[in-house]
Order: structure tokens, then sequence, then C-alpha cells
């Protein structure tokens, strides 16, 4: 069995693939003071509530992009799954080009996606991550990673609202019930939530024009359902798109091995 490990700003993903397909995932807040023995403890109880061991895997992939906590859970794998874990973006052949000026300023979470998405969706691509922060790569025909744009994600632009603003009270960020908002609360939601879906909008026509071929986009990421029904601008929603990546990064390196 494979331990998929991908962990972003805000949250990190432990998926476990055993041979057929994914039968686990679990979430936790990401802390970079976080040890592996205390990965081990959370982990271990979820694995023993669905019935599986922590000696029964025989690999491990990380994807983070958080440098300070890769030395915790490259520990967790050696210490208490027994394998030497594969870290994407230390000497793992991904098998695509990346074709912006500096390679390595790439995050890993990007590079995973390119490849989950370019081994189902055929021809160009747009990949919309939304998290942390709400990334729009280009993905070309053969797999290549283009460029990106970059822009704050939703929850934290509702966050810095709150903060820079003493009057206005922190709030959950869904799709309100009207544009025009009767109150603070509704008036936030209202200008947070449909001003991402004009970010998104304005974004994916204005790189649809630059690149000038037919796109298609996908989106994913943990804030991404908010969004399904509410535009047009997205053709596919794909929650597994991370960890489809990671699986096919996993093979690839592994068949080599």
């Amino acid at each position: 069995m494979l331990l998929a490990i991908e962990q972003g700003n805000t949250n990190t993903l432990f998926a476990v693939h055993d041979g057929q397909t994914w039968i686990a995932q679990w979430r936790a807040a990401t802390h970079s003071s976080r040890t592996a023995d205390e990965y081990a403890v959370w982990l271990s109880q979820l694995l023993g509530m669905a019935g599986l061991a922590m000696g029964a895997f025989d690999g491990c992939i990380i994807s983070s992009v958080v440098p300070q906590s890769i030395f915790n859970l490259r520990n967790l794998a050696r210490r208490y799954l027994h394998v030497e874990p594969m870290v994407i973006g230390e000497n793992v052949d991904l098998g695509i080009q990346v074709r912006i000026e500096k390679p390595s300023e790439a995050g890993a979470d990007r590079l995973v996606n390119a490849i989950g998405a370019h081994i189902v969706y055929p021809g160009d691509l747009i990949v919309i991550d939304s998290g942390t922060a709400t990334t729009f790569d280009v993905v070309a025909a053969d797999g290549g990673l283009e460029g990106c744009a970059i822009a704050p994600g939703i929850n934290l632009s509702m966050e810095a609202l709150h903060q820079a603003a003493a009057k206005l009270p922190r709030v959950a960020i869904q799709k309100p019930p009207r544009m025009i908002g009767k109150d603070t609360v509704g008036a936030m939601q209202s200008g947070v939530f449909w001003g991402y879906i004009g970010l998104i909008e304005g974004l994916v026509d204005r790189i649809k024009a630059e690149w000038g071929r037919p796109m298609t986009v996908v989106g994913t990421g943990g804030v991404a359902s908010l969004f399904h029904g509410a535009t047009t601008s997205i053709d596919q929603f794909d929650p597994d798109l991370t960890i489809r990546g990671m699986l096919e990064i996993w093979r690839r390196n592994s068949t080599k091995a």
C-alpha cells in the first residue's frame, strides 16, 4: 500500500492507496512544528479505525509546500512506516517539462496538479487550485507547465478583511442568497464570493486570450467546491487531481527504480 502525504499551507492530506483505488483520506491542520511522533500518534489512530496498520505500507510519497515540515514527514515514514519516502522536488523524475524561467520556484503542488490533470484531460489546460492561494496554472497539451497566475485565496482575503477593518466580523465563506447584501455579514459574503467568481472568470478569459488556443479549465483544491455551479468558466471540478498526480509520479519512479 502507498501513503500519499500532500501538505499545503493550511491543511495536510493523508491518503491511502491499496494498489487499485484510494481507500482512505484524512486531513489535519498544517503546523510546521508538528513532530514525526505527533503525526504518528494521530495517524495510527485513524488507520486503526479504518482497519489498517502502520506496518502495512510499502511506499510513501510526499508533496509539500512547507519546507520546514519535510524533515518531520520524512522521519514519520522512516521511523513508523519503515519506508524511505519519495519527496517531490528531490531527484524525482516528473515526466514533464517545466517551462518557466526558474523551474525550482514551481511549488510541488503545482507540479503534481499539472501531471494529475494531463493524464486525464486532453489538450491545453488551465488548472485552478483554490487553497491558501488561488493558482492558475497553464499546462500545455504535452503536459509541460508553461506558467501561472497566483492570487490570494478566498479564505485569506476574508481573514485580511476582518483583521484590517475593526468593525467587520469574521464570517464563513459561502454563496450568499442575493448579490446585494442586507446586512454586514451578507455584504461581506457577497463581495468576497462574487468577487472571486469575477476574479476567476476575468483571469481565465485573459489567459485564454493570451494563449490563443482552446483550453479546458479544471478546478481543484480545498474550497473549489464553493464555486461549483456559480460560474461556467470552470469546465471540470476534480477533487482528486493532486493525489492522482502523486500516484502517477510514484508509479513512474517506482518502475524506473
